[in-house]
C-alpha cells in the first residue's frame, strides 16, 4: 500500500473516533487489552452486594457495566459528567427507575450522608471526602483505575516524552489517601499488562478517544511516527504496549 493511501486510511479513522457511552466496538478485532487481569471487578462487586443496598455507581460512562450487575433499579444511582453520555444515561437509565444525576466525580455529590451501602467507580474520576461522606459505615467502596503510566509506550511511539496526565495515580498513594479519611482496605492490588494492535488505524481512533493520554495528537501531527509504527507492526505483527491498572475494596470504618 502506497503511504499516501494509508494516511488517507488514518484520517477517515480520525474522523471518526467518537464515542457514545464507553463502546469500543469501531477497533473490535483490531486490538486487545484487558484480557489476563489479576481480578475480575464485576465478580468482586458481585461478591459483597446484596439486592437490598443502596448502589451508586460514579462515572457511571453510558451506564452498561451498572445495568450488568442487574441491582434492583430503585436501589442504584450513579453520576457522570461526559456530555454525550449524560444524554445516554438520561435516555437509558432514568426510565428504569434509576437515580441518575449529572455530576463530576470529583465535584460535591448531590446525595446524602452515609446514603449508600455500596460505591463503585471503573476508570472513573473520584472525591475521597465525598465517598466517604456518602457511604454508610460499614459500607464499601469498590474501584478500579487507571494507572499513572497507561500506555506509556504507546504515547511515547506516536507523541515522544511526554509528561504523565495523573502521575499520583499509584496504587501506594491511593491507598494511603483512603486510609487516612477512615477507610479499611480488604484488597488492593495493581498490574501492568499487554496491550496490542494489529493495525495502525484503530491506534489512531484510540489516540483520538483518549484524548488526554496522547495530547495533541493528530495525523498530521504524528504521520512520520506513525509510518514508523506501520513499519513495526509490520516487522512483529502488532504494535504493542502495556497498560496499568490498580484495584482497591474498602471499608468504611470511621
Amino acid at each position: 500500500m502506497k503511504e499516501s493511501e494509508r494516511i488517507n486510511i488514518w484520517k477517515k479513522e480520525e474522523s471518526a473516533a467518537h464515542i457514545h457511552g464507553w463502546d469500543f466496538s469501531h477497533i473490535e478485532g483490531k486490538y486487545t487489552e484487558e484480557t489476563d487481569l489479576p481480578w475480575n471487578y464485576q465478580r468482586i462487586i458481585l461478591d459483597y452486594l446484596k439486592p437490598e443496598m443502596k448502589l451508586l455507581d460514579i462515572d457511571t460512562g453510558g451506564g452498561e457495566f451498572l445495568l450488568s450487575l442487574r441491582h434492583p433499579y430503585e436501589k442504584t444511582s450513579a453520576t457522570e459528567a461526559y456530555p454525550s453520555n449524560i444524554q445516554l444515561c438520561e435516555e437509558t437509565l432514568l426510565p428504569l427507575g434509576i437515580d441518575f444525576r449529572a455530576c463530576d466525580g470529583k465535584a460535591m455529590l448531590p446525595f446524602g450522608d452515609d446514603e449508600f451501602d455500596m460505591v463503585i467507580n471503573r476508570h472513573g474520576d473520584f472525591n475521597v471526602k465525598e465517598i466517604h461522606r456518602v457511604v454508610k459505615h460499614g459500607g464499601i467502596f469498590v474501584t478500579e483505575q487507571v494507572g499513572a503510566e497507561n500506555d506509556r509506550e504507546l504515547v511515547e511511539l506516536v507523541l515522544g516524552k511526554t509528561e504523565l496526565p495523573f502521575p499520583e495515580q499509584y496504587l501506594n498513594i491511593v491507598r494511603e489517601q483512603f486510609c487516612d479519611a477512615g477507610f479499611d482496605v480488604l484488597d488492593a492490588q495493581e498490574c501492568f499488562r499487554p496491550i496490542k494492535f494489529f493495525d495502525i488505524g484503530a491506534l489512531v481512533w484510540f489516540a483520538h478517544i483518549i484524548e488526554w493520554e496522547f495530547p495533541d495528537f493528530s495525523v498530521d501531527r504524528c504521520k512520520n511516527s506513525l509510518l514508523h509504527a506501520q513499519q513495526i507492526l509490520d516487522q512483529n505483527g502488532c504494535v504493542e504496549g502495556k497498560i496499568h491498572r490498580f484495584l482497591l475494596v474498602l471499608r468504611k470504618a470511621k
